[in-house]
């Protein structure tokens, strides 16, 4: 039951790889998949832990001082990567419970003998269903729902994600650009019930959603790491605070500039239909 997991960060979150694999060591010691951590340019290891660092930045052909985007990262990891299934996940996703192994191991195992599933999402924090499937405790995903992709916790046919990545998109986008394309394409998305699945309940891969939140530290990861012994300066990134909601003329005019963007999206997703 080849397959492989894939921790999507970038340099700048170098901070977030020391406590993100020494709580993976204690709650997922016996998880069977080969690990890659998509780095730009910096190598990183763990004692006991088999970690392939990406390095993307080093094999992408960018000019001098450019940047990759996110999707040109993710892109560059998938090609690396040498299973036709990916388990995706973030380097903020701290797990703080014994991950269900033998769980992700037969959903896997699903996917092997099924080719025509293309996604499963793991966790009640990512998908909606509308009914349910020929598969035990899967639901079907909503096809048209705003985030059918979601960057949270999910089993995916490699070459599915690579069909909806677009260069010029960031994450945020790729959801919700990506969304519209997986939906243009209808291929088969699945996602764990809720009634069986539930966020501090149970749960297949517990992790905290998400440990940081625009560039600051999500509060909640100080209690867990507290227990664990694991040291952070949190005056580096401070703590994220829901601030108040920006001026309505400022929404607005947002949105005015995003137009032309989504009318662009929007086109792409009608040719794909043709």
């Amino acid at each position: 039951m080849k397959y492989s997991i894939l921790i999507n960060t970038c340099d700048k979150f170098e901070d977030c790889w020391e406590p993100f694999f020494k709580l993976w060591s204690i709650y997922w010691p016996n998880c069977s998949g080969k690990i890659y951590l998509n780095t730009e340019y910096k190598e990183f290891s763990y004692p006991g832990i088999d970690i392939t660092s990406v390095k993307c930045g080093q094999q992408l052909d960018l000019p001098s001082r450019t940047r990759a985007t996110w999707s040109q990262c993710l892109r560059q990891a998938l090609k690396v990567i040498d299973t036709d299934i990916v388990l995706y996940m973030q380097e903020d996703y701290f797990l703080n419970r014994r991950v269900q192994n033998d769980i992700v191991e037969h959903f896997v195992h699903l996917m092997h003998q099924h080719e025509h599933i293309k996604c499963i999402h793991l966790t009640d924090q990512s998908v909606t269903s509308c009914g349910k499937s020929p598969y035990k405790k899967l639901n079907i995903c909503t096809p048209t729902q705003r985030y059918r992709v979601c960057c949270q916790a999910a089993l995916w046919r490699k070459d599915e994600l690579i069909n909806l990545l677009r260069d010029d998109e960031n994450a945020w986008e790729f959801e919700e650009y990506g969304s519209w394309r997986s939906s243009a394409l209808n291929h088969d998305y699945y996602v764990v019930d809720t009634t069986w699945v539930r966020q501090g309940e149970y749960e297949i891969i517990p992790y905290i959603f998400t440990g940081i939140v625009q560039g600051r530290w999500f509060r909640p990861v100080t209690e867990l790491f507290a227990t664990h012994n694991i040291n952070i300066d949190y005056n580096r990134r401070g703590f994220h605070s829901a601030g108040p909601q920006k001026p309505l003329l400022l929404r607005i005019k947002f949105r005015i500039q995003k137009f032309p963007r989504i009318l662009q999206k929007r086109y792409e997703v009608t040719q794909m239909t043709r």
